[in-house]
């Protein structure tokens, strides 16, 4: 598609972005502004009891970041007209009914006036609760889909998912849905509405055996971990997120749906400038550790290709599926670099150490890090014999050395 064509689609658009306050959601929304000031209307949902809350978060979350740097200099003092106008904050929840919102004529106004729903809210800890994993990633989705049927409007739904819902099939993963029940490793029984059944007995009964919050916390974070492993999904998250896909093919009836499924989301490559990254984040986390000196080993293989996408890529996927959906039919794309331009685990390491030997980690004394080799490992066999010889063996001598000294001592003694 044109470019041209692209930014005419967005034109005169009425948007409702879920999730707003989070990574991806601000990047999209701060290239809708910068790109089409003449879109309609951005209706952002953000998590909050009421309106001056969800102000609150917009202005501390959202415009504070320094990823508005470059809007604000476009616009200068005209930058809070154009935010009067085209953007409005809305305060719900995609876990409730009707997307929490409880302002009935706001509702109404965005029942008659959405376009495009864009659901980016998601929860993405691995190992998060099984009760909030499923309420947001597969319930939520649900809820979006029921209020975007409302849409007198809408041109097409938009859900943002993740590459690794998908098992492989000879090496590749395939952008193919999934059908109600469908697991990874073939395994029969997956009902969604069992699955809500068994969180809310496990609840009840954790609840009445007098259980503390920090146990019946444990308890759900185990229970999602074991029902994903039990059907083939690695983690929590990407488990309820599959539920949630499974959800929009099998009620989205004959709307128009695009999922993207991004591969792991790294900082912005160039717009709205280069490296831009809100916390510490999946591979981001690796990158810190080594430039702190704490990761001096790895298991992995170096041969082995790492799929990480940039943000920004990420959100012009979504910009361009948007505008090339199909009616009647869900489309899916997966949106990484493996195939394009791999990376290898290998490279990580010399990028990591030339980076940090021209911009050095300073540490809270005020010195640079100074980075070396990070002992790469390929197996976890490796890995064991690593640890036992740069840490148990250390421990064991001084365990032998105070339990020499303590016989000497007692040798003195008497």
């Amino acid at each position: 598609m044109e470019v041209g064509s692209i930014l005419e689609f967005m034109e005169g658009r009425s948007i409702l972005v879920t999730g707003a306050a989070g990574f991806l959601a601000k990047v999209f929304i701060e290239k809708i502004l910068r790109v089409q000031p003449n879109v309609k209307k951005l209706y952002l949902l953000l998590r909050a009891p009421d309106s001056n809350s969800a102000m609150l978060r917009f202005h501390t979350q959202i415009m504070s970041k320094d990823l508005f740097r470059v809007l604000k200099e476009k616009h200068g003092g005209n930058l809070n007209s154009l935010i009067s106008q085209k953007v409005r904050v809305v305060a719900g929840d995609i876990t409730c009914e009707d997307l929490g919102v409880q302002d009935s004529l706001l509702l109404e106004e965005m029942i008659n006036e959405v376009d495009v729903v864009v659901n980016l809210a998601a929860n993405t800890n691995f190992d998060e609760r099984y009760d909030i994993s499923i309420g947001i990633n597969t319930l939520g989705a649900k809820h979006v889909l029921n209020f975007a049927k409302r849409c007198d409007k809408l041109k097409v739904l938009l859900h943002v998912s993740t590459a690794y819902v998908s098992g492989e099939k000879g090496g590749l993963i395939l952008e193919r849905g999934f059908k109600m029940g469908e697991t990874l490793n073939g395994a029969r029984g997956l009902d969604i509405d069992a699955e809500k059944k068994l969180i809310d007995d496990t609840l009840k009964s954790l609840e009445a055996e007098g259980c503390s919050h920090e146990i019946i916390k444990s308890k759900m974070k185990d229970l999602g971990i074991q029902r994903a492993r039990k059907y083939g999904w690695p983690n929590t998250y990407v488990f309820t997120k599959a539920m949630g896909e499974m959800l929009l093919g099998h009620l989205r009836n004959e709307m128009a749906v695009v999922i993207i499924r991004p591969t792991i989301v790294t900082t912005t490559y160039k717009e709205p400038f280069p490296g831009w990254v809100e916390g510490i984040r999946t591979i981001d986390s690796l990158a810190v550790g080594y430039g702190k000196g704490k990761i001096t080993c790895f298991v992995c293989d170096p041969e082995s290709i790492v799929d990480v996408i940039p943000a920004d890529m990420v959100v012009n996927a979504m910009i361009v599926a948007m505008a090339a959906a199909g009616s009647n039919q869900t489309t899916i794309y997966h949106v990484g670099s493996s195939v394009a331009n791999p990376l290898e685990n290998a490279s990580l390491q010399d990028y990591g150490q030339r980076y940090f030997q021209k911009h050095p980690w300073i540490n809270k004394e005020g010195r640079p890090v100074i980075v070396g080799n990070v002992r790469v490992l390929k197996s976890m066999e490796s890995f064991q014999r690593y640890l036992a010889i740069r840490y148990l063996l250390p421990l064991k001598k001084d365990e032998v050395r105070v339990a020499f000294s303590g016989s000497l001592w007692a040798v003195f003694v008497l």
